[in-house]
């Protein structure tokens, strides 16, 4: 009596040839660059020329009395650079105080946001009546042109303003000191919180019900349901909003130069010096306070993304 022949057993393939077989080939290779190439193309030119522009005129100084002739010149003088060195010694202190007020912008105005960005979140999420409308009134605010919302709340903490109405007293809210950076905080946080509520808000529409159903049914409470749940899902999303959030506060300048006013050292940040650089027709200046400020930012980025574990991009990346 024939016996029927045992099926074939699959081959054992080791991680070397499951790489091998999951890797793309070269066709699959030529289509991925033919088809990432434009957008390469189009960072090139909106982000490397004017990155390369900028150093190439950072190295160069302001035109000035030719001695030889007594006249003004109207080309530049190479300098090298002497635009970078003067920063850290002629200009040293103006430029320390900037990268603090810079960086300190940065954490004050980022903290306050997240919580108040996941708690709009969490209001928007819920099936209330006039949900829309709920959505469309937090929103509001970030939709305001930033120069705009600066002249209103230049208005609100004006001497004979609202806050100090509310407040009782009579606090010259647009000059130096702590009053100041305050001001610059609350007003930031009002514009961009929504932004971050915004974005955490497609992150929570993402979680199944179901997780929140089982997790009622096992007993957990609200509490236990948030951090365990909704934090951990939710954390992409918010990640990225924290992100370009903090990369917006570092590149601060239109909400502190209309709501307080150039030249305020307890307000000033790196933009700011870069415009006043750029407005007294030092190019070679402005661009190297920008090409620091880029820097800056950069390193900030990376050490968000590398060493604290922002999940941006695949890990396998």
């Amino acid at each position: 009596m024939a016996t029927a022949a045992a099926p074939p057993r699959p081959a054992i393939t080791g991680p070397r040839e499951r790489e091998t077989a999951t890797r793309p080939n070269s066709g699959q290779g030529r289509l991925a660059v033919l088809l990432v190439s434009p957008t390469v193309l189009v960072l090139l030119l909106v982000v490397g020329f004017p990155l390369v522009e900028a150093f190439r005129q950072s190295l160069y100084g302001a035109p000035g009395i030719d001695p030889a002739t007594g006249f003004v010149k109207d080309t530049e003088p190479f300098v090298g650079l002497r635009n970078f060195t003067d920063i850290f010694t002629d200009h040293g202190e103006r430029f320390w105080n900037a990268i603090g007020n810079t960086t300190f912008f940065g954490v004050a105005t980022i903290v306050p946001e997240v919580f108040i960005g996941v708690v709009m979140a969490l209001l928007m999420a819920r099936a209330l009546r006039g949900r829309g409308l709920i959505r469309s009134a937090i929103l509001i605010p970030w939709a305001i042109p930033t120069a705009i919302s600066g002249l209103l709340w230049s208005w609100i903490f004006n001497v004979d303003g609202i806050a100090n109405k509310i407040l009782r007293t009579s606090v010259l809210w647009a000059t130096e000191g702590f009053q100041a950076k305050a001001a610059i905080i609350i007003a930031e946080v009002w514009k961009t919180a929504p932004f971050v509520g915004l974005l955490t808000l497609a992150g929570l529409l993402i979680i199944p019900e179901e997780l929140y159903e089982a997790a009622r049914i096992d007993g957990a409470s609200a509490w236990q349901r948030f951090v365990n749940i909704t934090l951990p899902l939710v954390k992409p999303s918010l990640t990225v909003a924290v992100l370009f959030r903090l990369l917006d506060a570092l590149r601060m300048f239109d909400l502190p130069y209309i709501l307080i006013g150039p030249r305020k050292s307890s307000v000033e940040t790196l933009s700011m010096l870069a415009q006043n650089e750029a407005y007294n027709v030092r190019y070679g200046a402005a661009a190297a306070y920008a090409i620091i400020l880029f820097g800056y930012v950069s390193v900030i980025a990376f050490v968000f993304v590398k060493v604290l574990g922002a999940n941006i991009i695949d890990s396998k990346g």
